[in-house]
């Protein structure tokens, strides 16, 4: 039995993963899970999957999972020093689906290991990708991507021979506003923006996606994860969400992989590797879609696009800056203290405010995360609606 950790167990990453798990109880056994405070849905998950482990990072939550796991064998714990403890047990498999840089210091500990470690949140190749990337190489962990794209590009890659390779394309569904007026997005409302018109996710995604900091984040991604030159990753817009992403090759050949909107295509790819494994989706129906639409993105209308690209090339401690400040843009958006277009607009402020020396340790990305937040929260009281 492949043994296996899930941090994030509660969240849209979690639950799929889970959905997987249990539909092959004989090939997995669950050391722990995590959440931040969704007791109900951790004990339930646990009681489930005769978890061995189960944490709250809030600690004010522990006193209600103990009581509703006291008549199980799972042992519990609470508190952040407790989900990095659980990260660093010795699984076969790791699941990182933590939002924010939360998940930073638990995937770390994760790929410690030396394990598979599989990576749905962005934060720790984006805010401290040559950390993550040296840890791995020291380790001898497995890094595979849950992200629809990057797991795309994964499977399509030629990895002994990545010089034959041309170019990366990266797919965006665009979001709920992919044809709106600069004027229409700046009265948009968080319950229009986290509906999102192809995926179940969670809300900060969901707005990361309406403004497409999501899809910046996945470039600087992909940047880390395969040996191409950014100049040479490309966005296309691609509605339907059916090409999740493709890898363009010299003699011009494209490959790409092709499925339903479902993260649970992704993660069984993960979970499986390097087999295979059924999932409950239904075989893709070319007849049935009829076709595919492309464009190329608009970084006038969505200068997240022009952000990130930016702090890519910049590197250093600007894509640590360009996440933190999203994250606190996004939150205060949420919260309906910003306006849609002022989250861009914040977070292009902050990249210019704020210019520390480049991050050599977990430490130094921490701190910067730290003061980059605080920077924001400062600048976001600017902008209150």
């Amino acid at each position: 039995m492949r043994s296996v950790t899930i941090l994030g167990a509660t969240g849209s990453v979690g639950t799929s993963t889970l959905d997987l798990i249990e539909r092959e109880p004989d090939r997995y056994r669950v050391r722990a899970l995590t959440a931040n405070c969704d007791v109900a849905k951790l004990a339930a998950a646990a009681k489930r999957t005769n978890a061995e482990l189960a944490v709250v990072a809030d600690e004010n939550c522990l006193p209600d999972l103990r009581d509703a796991l006291a008549s199980t064998e799972t042992r519990v714990a609470g508190g952040r020093a407790a989900v990095i403890e659980a990260a660093a047990l010795h699984a076969d498999w790791t699941m990182g689906a933590i939002v924010g840089c939360a998940g930073l210091e638990p995937a770390l500990a994760a790929i410690a290991n030396g394990g598979t470690v599989v990576l749905a949140n962005k934060e720790p190749l984006v805010s401290a990708g040559e950390v993550v990337l040296a840890a791995a190489a020291k380790a001898g962990a497995t890094l595979l991507p849950a992200d629809s794209e990057h797991n795309a590009i994964y499977q399509c890659f030629d990895f002994e021979r990545p010089e034959r390779v041309r170019r990366i394309v990266l797919t965006a569904s665009g979001g709920p506003f992919r044809e709106a007026t600069t004027e229409e997005m700046r009265h948009v409302t968080p319950e229009q923006a986290v509906a999102h018109p192809n995926w179940s996710m969670g809300a900060k995604i969901s707005v990361d996606s309406a403004t497409m900091m999501n899809k910046g984040l996945e470039l600087i991604e992909a940047a880390r994860l395969f040996p191409v030159p950014s100049d040479r990753i490309e966005i296309v817009l691609h509605p339907q969400s059916v090409i999740h992403s493709a890898v363009d090759y010299v003699d011009g050949s494209m490959l790409a992989q092709l499925g339903p909107s479902d993260m649970r295509v992704p993660i069984a790819h993960c979970l499986a590797w390097p087999d295979r494994m059924p999932t409950p989706m239904a075989p893709l129906d070319l007849v049935a879609l009829g076709r595919m639409d492309f464009a190329a993105p608009d970084p006038v209308r969505f200068p997240a696009l022009r952000l990130a690209r930016a702090a890519l090339e910049a590197g250093g401690a600007a894509p640590a800056i360009l996440n933190a400040a999203n994250e606190i843009a996004v939150a205060a958006f949420l919260a309906r203290r910003i306006g849609f277009l002022e989250i861009a607009a914040i977070v292009e402020d902050v990249l210019h405010r704020y210019d520390p020396a480049p991050p050599e340790s977990l430490d130094a990305v921490i701190a910067i995360d730290t003061e980059t937040r605080a920077i924001t929260a400062e600048r976001v009281e600017d902008c209150v609606v």
